[in-house]
Formats: C-alpha cells, sequence, structure tokens
C-alpha cells in the first residue's frame, strides 16, 4: 500500500500523520517548528478503540425513567445503545423540555474543555450556538487556567491584554532586560501548547538568547526545573502561594529606601498613596520590606534586599506565570507585581516592567498575530446566564443562592440539564468528590466527546464524537503565527460522527437547521472561515495569504504578525492622551471600587493575605502543599496513554515529586507507592524522590483518569483533584484556587493494582467494549 501523508494539528503543534490501509505508521514534525513538542507521536492513540466512545448510548435508568431517574445511578449503571436518530431525539426533546417547563436558565452548557484545537469543530462553541439558536443557556465566564487574573487585569490595567499576549513580547526582553524576576515558570514543559493550536515553538529560542546575554535570571519557585537548568537561573525555593508577600517585600523595600520612581506613580497610577501606606506601615502597623517578606516566605532576607536594589539599578522585567493566580486569593500576586512594577518605574520601557503568562501557553510572548483568527460563530447570546467557570459544584449544589463576580451581585440557576461536549470536569475541576455529589443534582447529563472519559461514564447520554484527525477542520489563533490545515487522515471509529454533523442534526430536530448550518457543509465552512481571515489580512493590513486550495494543499499559510512590542509605551509617554479603560484611566494601585465593597479577601490595594491553606499554617511536619501542574508528556487528561505521556509514570500512575529530606523522614524510597490524602479525598502515586522540588512540598501532576475503587473512594491513578480546594480565589475573582491544598502523604502498603486495568475493568462494567 501507499503511505499517505495529512498535514494536521493539535494544541501542542502541526505535524504531518502517516498513513498506510487506515492506519497511522508515522508522525511527522511541522517543518517551520524549531522546538517540536513530543506529545506529537501520541496521536496515534486516537485510532485505538480501548478508550473510545463507538457508539451513542443511553443510562438504563434513565432511559426507562427519563428525569425521575436514580441519578446516583450514574457511573454504576450500564449503558444501552441506541441508534443516531434515537439519541439526537432524545437530545432535543430533553433541551425542548427543560427549556419549557423550567426555561433556558437551566440548560448549563458552558462546556470547558480542549478535545481539539480545530476552529470549526469546537464542541464548545457549536454547542453554544445551537443552544442560543434554541433560547440560550448558562454558560461559563473565564477559564481554569486563567480567572482571577484577568479578573483584576480588567479594573487595575483596563483590559487582559498583559496576560493575554499582548504584553512585551520576548525579542524585547532577550535583546533589553538585564535583571529578569521569573515569578512561576518560564518552562517548555507548558510552552509546548496553546489554544487553537501552534506553528511554531518559539520559547527555547528567546531563552537560549536571555542566557548568551549573560542577563541575570532569578526563578522564584518552588520547583527547580520550571526553568531549564542550562538557562543558569538563580533558584529561589519559595514557600507556595507566598508570591505576593515577596513582591510586596521588594517594593517595601524600594520604598524604604526612597527609591520608587514618584514621577510614573504621579503621572500614570492612581491611588497609589493606599499601597505606599501599606508598605511603610502607617496603614496597619507592620512594615513590608525584606524582612517581612522572608518571614513569610522562607527566603533569605538579604537576597530579598539586595535584589530590591538590582531591580532598580538595572532594566528589569518580572513576568508572573498563570499557575500563579490559581490559588486563593490569586488576584494578589498579579496585582502586586503591578505594584512593584510601577514603584520600580519601567512600565512601557523596552525589556521593562511586568507581563504575565510567558510560556504559560506557547504563543504568549512570540509575535502577535495581528490578523483575524478563524472561529465558528456562537452568535448572539438571548439570555444573560452565567457563571464564574470553577463554580460549577456551587451552582449545582445551592441553585437560587446568590454570589459575587467584579462586584456584582448574581443568583446561581436551577439547572435541570447539563450538556457537556468535549471537555473532561472530572479533570479539571477541584475536589472531586464534592463535584460527584452535584452530578447527582440535574435531572439529565448529556456529554459529547470521543474517549469514554470518567465524565461521560457518568452521563446519561452519551455521543461519540470523531477526533480531529478523523474530519477536516483548521487551525489557529490570536498568538500563533499560521492558519494550519487539519487533514481528515482516518475513518471516523466505530458510528462516531464529527461535532458539525452532531450538533446539525440537533438543530434540525429543533427547528433551527438552517440557521444553524447556513447552507454551509464541512468543506464550505472551513473555506468560508479561511476567506475571512484572508480578506482580513489583505484589505486591513495589505498582507496577501494564499487562496484556500493553495492553503489547503500546502497545509499552512502564514499570518500578520508584529514582534519588538513595548508593552504599555505610548501610555507612559502620554497617559492623558492614551487613557487606559480603568476607573481613573490610569494603572489602579488604590481601587475606590473595591473600596466601596471592602471584600475581606480582595482588598482596596495589594496585599499578602493568607490563604486558607499554605506551610505557614500546616499542623505538623507531615503536611505537605501539593502542586497539581500540567504534566510534560500530555495536555491536560488527553492522550494519557500514549507514549509521551506513560514515559512520566511508573506502576502505571503518576508519579509525586518529593524532596530527600522529606522522603527519608516519612520513610518513602524512590519508587514506592505513597497514598497521599487530606479530608477531602486520597489517593496513591508513585514517589519519585528528587532534589529539584523544595522541602516541605509535593508534586503531582494534573490529568490521571480519574479512578475511584471501593467504599472509601481511593483514588488508584493519582488524579491530584481528589484533593485540591473548591473555593473561590475571592469575592471578585471567584477563579479556581487549585494550588492552594495541603496533603498529607505516607508509604502504601496496600494492594495498589494497575489503574489502567482497574479504569478498563470499571469500562467494560458499564458497556461492552
Amino acid at each position: 500500500m501507499t503511505i499517505k501523508r495529512y498535514a494536521h494539528c493539535s494544541h501542542w503543534g502541526a505535524y504531518t500523520i502517516l498513513v498506510e490501509d487506515n492506519e497511522i505508521v508515522g508522525v511527522e514534525p511541522f517543518e517551520h517548528d524549531p522546538a517540536p513538542s513530543p506529545i506529537i507521536d501520541s496521536v496515534r492513540e486516537w485510532a485505538k478503540p480501548d478508550r473510545r466512545i463507538l457508539q451513542p448510548m443511553v443510562r438504563q435508568g434513565w432511559l426507562e425513567k427519563r428525569e425521575k431517574s436514580d441519578r446516583h445511578g450514574r457511573g454504576s449503571e450500564k449503558f444501552v445503545p441506541v441508534s443516531w436518530d434515537d439519541a439526537t431525539d432524545l437530545v432535543a426533546s430533553e433541551i425542548r423540555r427543560v427549556s419549557a417547563e423550567h426555561g433556558n436558565a437551566s440548560i448549563f452548557a458552558g462546556s470547558y474543555g480542549w478535545t481539539s484545537c480545530g476552529r470549526f469543530h469546537h464542541a464548545s462553541s457549536l454547542l453554544k450556538r445551537t443552544l442560543n439558536l434554541a433560547g440560550g443557556f448558562t454558560g461559563h465566564v473565564d477559564t481554569y487556567s486563567i480567572a482571577a487574573g484577568p479578573v483584576i487585569l480588567r479594573h487595575t490595567l483596563g483590559d487582559s491584554a498583559a496576560c493575554d499576549g499582548k504584553g512585551n513580547t520576548l525579542d524585547t526582553i532577550a535583546e533589553h532586560t538585564d535583571t529578569l524576576v521569573v515569578f512561576g515558570a518560564l518552562s517548555p514543559r507548558t510552552a509546548q501548547s496553546e489554544a487553537g493550536g501552534l506553528g511554531s515553538h518559539t520559547l527555547e529560542g528567546y531563552l537560549k538568547q536571555m542566557a548568551a546575554r549573560g542577563m541575570k535570571i532569578i526563578l522564584v519557585s518552588p520547583l527547580k526545573d520550571d526553568m531549564p537548568d542550562w538557562v543558569g537561573a538563580e533558584w529561589w525555593p519559595i514557600r507556595p502561594n507566598t508570591d505576593a508577600a515577596l513582591m510586596l517585600g521588594l517594593a517595601g523595600e524600594i520604598l524604604k529606601a526612597g527609591r520608587h520612581d514618584g514621577d510614573f506613580l504621579a503621572r500614570c497610577t492612581s491611588g497609589s498613596e493606599r499601597l505606599l501606606a501599606y508598605l511603610d506601615g502607617s496603614l496597619d502597623g507592620e512594615r513590608k520590606d525584606a524582612a517581612w517578606a522572608a518571614s513569610i516566605t522562607g527566603l533569605d532576607r538579604e537576597q530579598i534586599a539586595t535584589l530590591a536594589r538590582r531591580l532598580v539599578d538595572t532594566r528589569s522585567m518580572l513576568t508572573v506565570s498563570w499557575s500563579l493566580q490559581r490559588a486563593h486569593h490569586g488576584e494578589q500576586p498579579f496585582w502586586a507585581a503591578l505594584g512593584l512594577a510601577s514603584l520600580i518605574g519601567q512600565i512601557g520601557l523596552p525589556g521593562g516592567g511586568v507581563g504575565y503568562g510567558y510560556a504559560s501557553l506557547g504563543g504568549v510572548g512570540a509575535p502577535m498575530n495581528v490578523g483575524r483568527s478563524p472561529a465558528i460563530s456562537q452568535l448572539t447570546k438571548p439570555i444573560d446566564s452565567f457563571i464564574p467557570v470553577a463554580r460549577i459544584s456551587d451552582m449545582l449544589l445551592n441553585p437560587g443562592k446568590s454570589f459575587t463576580y467584579e462586584g456584582a451581585t448574581r443568583v446561581y440557576p436551577d439547572v435541570r440539564l447539563v450538556y457537556w461536549a468535549g471537555g473532561n470536569p472530572y479533570h479539571h475541576h477541584q475536589d472531586l468528590n464534592r463535584l460527584q455529589e452535584a452530578w447527582s443534582r440535574p435531572e439529565t447529563i448529556i456529554v459529547q466527546d470521543p474517549m469514554f472519559t470518567a465524565t461521560a461514564q457518568r452521563a446519561d447520554i452519551v455521543l461519540p464524537a470523531s477526533t480531529s484527525i478523523e474530519r477536516n477542520d483548521l487551525a489557529g489563533n490570536r498568538r500563533s503565527d499560521f492558519i494550519l490545515a487539519m487533514h481528515k487522515a482516518i475513518e471516523p471509529l466505530g458510528e462516531a460522527r464529527s461535532d458539525f454533523d452532531i450538533f446539525n442534526a440537533i438543530a434540525e430536530k429543533l427547528g433551527v437547521g438552517d440557521a444553524f448550518n447556513e447552507g454551509r457543509d464541512e468543506m464550505g465552512w472551513l473555506r468560508h472561515l479561511y476567506e475571512i481571515s484572508r480578506s482580513d489580512a489583505e484589505t486591513r493590513l495589505d498582507f496577501e495569504m494564499p487562496d484556500f486550495e493553495t492553503f489547503w494543499e500546502t497545509g499552512y499559510a502564514r499570518v500578520p504578525t508584529r514582534a519588538e512590542h513595548t508593552y504599555l509605551a505610548e501610555f507612559r509617554q502620554h497617559p492623558e492622551e492614551f487613557p487606559l479603560n480603568t476607573e481613573s484611566g490610569k494603572i489602579v494601585l488604590g481601587s475606590e471600587t473595591l473600596a466601596r465593597l471592602d471584600y475581606a479577601d480582595c482588598r482596596a490595594h495589594p496585599s499578602w493575605i493568607e490563604p486558607a491553606e499554605w506551610l505557614g499554617n500546616a499542623s505538623g511536619p507531615h503536611q505537605f502543599h501539593l502542586i497539581s501542574h500540567q504534566p510534560a508528556g500530555r495536555l491536560h487528561s488527553q492522550l494519557e496513554t500514549g507514549g509521551a505521556s506513560l514515559a512520566m509514570k511508573r506502576k502505571g500512575r503518576e508519579q509525586a515529586r518529593i524532596n530527600p529530606e522529606d522522603a527519608g523522614r516519612l520513610g518513602v524510597e524512590d519508587g514506592a507507592t505513597v497514598r497521599i490524602w487530606n479530608e477531602r479525598g486520597a489517593n496513591l502515586a508513585t514517589a519519585w524522590v528528587t532534589d529539584t522540588v523544595r522541602v516541605g512540598v509535593v508534586v503531582l501532576p494534573t490529568g490521571a483518569w480519574f479512578t475511584p475503587v471501593g467504599n472509601s473512594g481511593l483514588e488508584m491513578a493519582g488524579n491530584p483533584n481528589v484533593l485540591t480546594l473548591d473555593v473561590g480565589t475571592s469575592q471578585f475573582g471567584q477563579g479556581c484556587s487549585a494550588h492552594t491544598c495541603l496533603v498529607q502523604v505516607e508509604p502504601y502498603a496496600g494492594d495498589a493494582g494497575d489503574a489502567f486495568d482497574i479504569y478498563q475493568k470499571k469500562l467494560a462494567s458499564l458497556v461492552a467494549v
């Protein structure tokens, strides 16, 4: 047989799939990618039926009793296969029933997830398009990755551009910065992925330029490998969740020495007197300086004082990872970094100031796409109903209860129908045992996905969607320098259908088919979406892109980009002429809005506020701070059984990194099975004893497929979200607080079994695989 080549793209990059007789025989990286991700080879897993949903199915109890069924049967009752026609009939009738009996706000379709980077077969967007045509739904705002951060930046900078990829570009930092302080990470591990796909991974190139210049780089993180060793960064092993205290201590040290930039504060900020009063102690009687910060962070006082002087003496840049705001009071490190940068006074200068999210995704800091990215429209929202993205359990458990968000008070809807397309909350939500309880509240749950995830197992109706390699699509986003063709490489497995085809069938049964499809099929839509981007580049930017036929045959098209960007340069020079969209038109360091709201957990100025759980309130030496970060071998829970993912596991489960000093004290040897637990849950992991993690910290990556067993619910695969805290970051931002989590660790002497086998046996008990 002849080997055929198909251009394709996923969140972790572009590649070519080699196919012989409908079987994937190879994967080659994109020719223009200088640092391709090793995850690309794992896409072979999508072609395996083991964990795929292969036909439409309905939970037996729900099929018999519909909304009156025993909802605790989810995850234990068998599924009954049905035809596509019957399945779409059931879905359409449920949407109509709930809409008529309870109103459209009782349909929750936040449907957060990363199942495909395709801009057309984007499951969440197509779901929302369908439901907007059918009267609306309750959705979500912000993301699990980034919520508290953009909320506080919208309030203090006027928008979230500084954390969306429109801050200083990395080329300006590599060229102009003398002192770089990295709060969190600047790692190819996280930069290998990007929402909507990525043509070229550029971070490593910029890091090499920084190292070659001899730039002073300080890594502030509990994890030594949050930057590559070869960069030569100085590691400051901070206590988790105390970055805001370090930032404020540095700012207070600068203020104490009288070296703050008073002119910048007067011209470009508002409310600075509130922050300065907090820093010098006149507000609360406690001066914020190097000694104060050292007592909270566990870092050296002299090092902090020396860094404070250097930040003013040299061109300095602060980078703050998205991960820092995924913690209790996560607004504060983002705001405190802005306050520190304002006192230094280099915002708006090349290589100076502050930026957020570098390497949190691969496109942040790269040359910015200034064209129009392709995307299927969700159409107009007929109702205004939403929740902050991570408040799902709160919503389901507390219908009618009020909540606050960005200063407004709203009410949780009474959700009767959940429709989840292309996502897995049993991966990304916190406190999964609490989610289990909340999941029993809706009358009907529909899950549409290629994979039989833990979420799909706990559905009433499951619809098998094809993976991206089984359909045609295109990739591209506001942080990518390419639009990339995603060619269909193999035939769909089982009875799987594309997300567009599924929603088109449902829309037709809801009587809105024509408005949904607008008379276009798959290739018609791809041509249409590409042409919108091509035409915009030509007419607005005088940038020529190839026609659709050439693009589709070549597999990619370059888009217009802008490099060498300095954030807020014009504002710095002329703040009155280029005002920010804030309460004062300036950078807000003291907020009149937050002063009126008077929230204890988000004050009127950047503050250090103790989180609910941290090493400062640990009850003893057996408590550890858990960090649950993005794994190196996969994106979230996708391709968990792929080679890159398995290479990071041992004994069929996730590895928990622990410092040798802690391991010795606990009697834990490298490679031993450990039980990690707190009052919210417990799981098993394989100990990885290493000095790359700070004493008192345990690191367990996210993404293991949720595999609880027995009455105790012991989770066997190493999913950290059975342990994490499910509270909002504050009344103002309401983001997720996953990184605020204390746990205990102990050797495990029981029968650990094989997590993969346990999951497959559970799946087999629900449906013939």
